[in-house]
């Protein structure tokens, strides 16, 4: 595992550890796969890592995704008709355009988006907890 996943490791042992689980190999190799992406759906990550690992299988790389999710390592989007884990372990929150066309996701932060909907929110007597924006559209290359 590169040095520079050491600070999700470590998240990663901590959840493992009050949860009674096991830091594996397979969860090893997961996290360092997954941590070399941005946006990344179960299938396509199986596909990526059983050209080397093909005792790997699809439910266990699932089950590994949703416990990155749990220990605040990645979020499962829904972008779509495809789940695709997001890695937030390096990044705030952030908001996504989505290409209806080729899929394509661009994340954005929008101070101006945020002051909006705090300003709504308590408008109507709302405390936000969290909140997911998805913006769906064509990208350039797709208008064209």
């Amino acid at each position: 595992m590169a040095n520079t996943h050491v600070k999700e490791m470590q998240a990663l042992k901590e959840h493992l550890g009050k949860h009674q689980l096991k830091l594996t190999r397979q969860r090893e190799l997961i996290l360092s796969a997954f941590l070399r992406q941005e946006h990344i759906t179960a299938e396509a990550m199986y596909h990526q890592l059983a050209k080397s690992d093909p005792h790997l299988g699809l439910a266990t790389i699932y089950r590994t995704l949703n416990l990155f999710c749990d220990a605040g390592l990645a979020q499962a989007r829904h972008f779509g008709s495809q789940t695709k884990y997001d890695n937030v372990s390096h990044k705030g929150h952030h908001d996504h355009l989505i290409c209806t066309g080729c899929e394509k996701i661009v994340e954005f932060e929008n101070e101006e988006i945020e002051r909006l909907q705090e300003e709504v929110a308590t408008r109507n007597g709302f405390t936000i907890k969290t909140h997911r924006l998805e913006l769906y559209g064509l990208c350039s290359r797709c208008r064209h």
